[in-house]
């Protein structure tokens, strides 16, 4: 939940400032720290357009610190299949970054790392396991409605580099992406998407995705969303297990901020 002053101690030092203040009314100072947490439940967890729970429900959550000058932190967890991310069943993101605003374009840029415990990538005959845990640098512009956004891995993309299934390292692979999200009518918002990862020495593992969807905001913080989701993903890379999981998929929620 956001905090703000609270209303009663508003009140009192409206009553205890001079009667000459009544004619400009005191305005609330803007919060020094902002927290706010979140939980949600999901038909399953969908990354970039693939799924990572096998399409099974997911539980995800996180919590959010922000300063007023516009840094912030936080963290974010899920559940994911081991058949995804072998030897690991939670995905944990870690992310900081500054966002501010230029008239009415909102900026953003930052640093998500992604970590999973105990979770690693075979390698290919001889060659040593590689840990799926990844850094992206992201920088996103939002002006009114619309939104684009690029994250740029700084390590090796989910693990994959030569010991595996890449020709070489795949750090410096890109996720570049373009978002709408317009409200139709009071409280109902139609959601747009369309992506495209590219994966460096890794071809086949690049792929597009690109989601249509509509989100409901209720008060108290709680919104819900149904949305339909698609890839061209290759199904030689993207099948766990014996599942596809870039196919297309509808994705729904029931989630809280506080």
């Amino acid at each position: 939940m956001r905090y703000a002053i609270p209303t009663c101690a508003v009140a009192a030092l409206l009553a205890a400032a001079p009667v000459m203040a009544a004619e400009e009314p005191a305005q609330a100072e803007t919060p020094t720290w902002t927290v706010s947490s979140n939980v949600g439940i999901f038909s399953q967890y969908i990354f970039r357009g693939i799924g990572y729970t096998q399409k099974q429900p997911a539980i995800q959550g996180g919590f959010d610190i922000a300063h007023k000058s516009g840094l912030y932190a936080g963290v974010w967890a899920t559940n994911v299949s081991s058949d995804a991310f072998a030897g690991s069943n939670v995905e944990f993101d870690f992310y900081g970054g500054y966002a501010n605003s230029i008239g009415e374009v909102t900026y953003d840029v930052g640093l998500l790392q992604f970590f999973y415990p105990n979770g690693k990538l075979d390698g290919v005959g001889s060659n040593p396991a590689e840990r799926y845990n990844t850094l992206e640098a992201y920088a996103a512009l939002t002006w009114k409605m619309f939104n684009v956004k690029y994250s740029h891995a700084l390590t090796d993309f989910f693990g994959a580099n030569a010991n595996n299934y890449a020709q070489g390292d795949t750090d410096g692979s890109g996720y570049i992406e373009g978002n709408v999200n317009y409200e139709v009518l009071p409280t109902w918002i139609v959601n747009l998407h369309a992506g495209h990862q590219h994966v460096e020495n890794l071809k086949d593992a690049s792929y597009s995705d690109w989601k249509v969807g509509i989100t409901k905001t209720f008060d108290g913080g709680w919104e819900a969303s149904a949305a339909w989701v698609d890839t061209n993903a290759k199904t030689s890379i993207y099948t766990f297990n014996g599942k596809y999981v870039g196919d297309s998929k509808v994705l729904a929620y029931i989630k809280r901020t506080f």
